[in-house]
């Protein structure tokens, strides 16, 4: 598999696009797969709500966060 990165808001990628889809639709084999803006992979709607995800997202990379031990949670959250 090979992948191919097109930014369709550029001149060059609407041209591209549409030259791809005039010779290849419904050709066994080639699909045109989008991705959201984390570069992710979006072959079917999210299950998630996209504010949670953001959030998610945002606070995975927040230097605010505190690692868990699974096997001292209660001493990891200085609890015990």
């Amino acid at each position: 598999m090979t992948t191919i990165k097109i930014n369709e808001r550029t001149k060059t990628g609407k041209a591209f696009m549409e030259m791809f889809e005039a010779f290849f639709k419904g050709l066994d084999g080639i699909e045109i797969v989008e991705t959201d803006s984390y570069g992710q992979v979006n072959e079917e709607e999210s299950p998630y709500n996209p504010e949670f995800v953001d959030m998610v997202l945002k606070s995975a990379k927040s230097k605010n966060s505190t690692e868990v031990n699974p096997k001292d949670v209660w001493g990891s959250l200085g609890l015990k």
